[in-house]
């Protein structure tokens, strides 16, 4: 198994260009939500760059990435059979599901900017732009640390994270409330 650390160095590779995808995408779609409400031309110029720019990065990046690493993940599992047995990586299989609902969910809503329908608010979609960052942390500590009583830690961490980012949504909710160029 000399090739195991070049397929899982590509997996992870392809997991970061992945997760770069899935965190720019939701901050194009804020874009393309304000300008949206824009006036003319503003609203024409910036609406079609911003879906060019998000077509780019959602299938040359974001879709690539998603597939390659799963591919890569898939083979490593092929050579670690073992790991099916172990209790981290049921959890972190199930944290890539999530992903992927995450990542189907996220497609949808690329769709719909596409389209010009716009049912959802830029506040939203900066919200929605966390959710990635979530299963990002849940899965890095999961596989880094594999066991029970760190688990909870782990769990008070994403606790204490999720109220982190809310308040600084919040804060800075509050900055773009008296400054809306902020």
């Amino acid at each position: 198994m000399e090739y195991y650390n070049y397929i899982k160095s590509l997996h992870l590779i392809f997991v970061i260009t992945w997760f770069a995808g899935l965190f720019y995408i939701p901050r194009l779609f804020v874009y393309q939500i304000e300008a949206f409400h824009k006036p003319s031309p503003d609203k024409e110029i910036l609406g079609k760059q911003l879906k060019l720019m998000a077509k780019r990065l959602w299938f040359i990046i974001t879709w690539p990435s998603a597939i390659l690493s799963t591919l890569f993940a898939i083979w490593l599992m092929i050579l670690m059979p073992s790991w099916f047995q172990q209790g981290w990586m049921h959890v972190k299989l199930t944290f890539v599901a999530l992903l992927f609902v995450y990542h189907f969910k996220t497609h949808f809503y690329y769709k719909q900017l596409q389209r010009d329908e716009v049912k959802v608010s830029s506040n939203f979609m900066r919200i929605w732009n966390e959710g990635a960052t979530f299963i990002l942390f849940a899965v890095v500590f999961l596989v880094i640390l594999k066991s029970t009583i760190n688990w909870i830690f782990g769990i008070i961490g994403l606790v204490v994270l999720g109220i982190l980012i809310m308040l600084g949504f919040r804060i800075y909710k509050n900055i773009r409330a008296k400054n809306p160029d902020a």
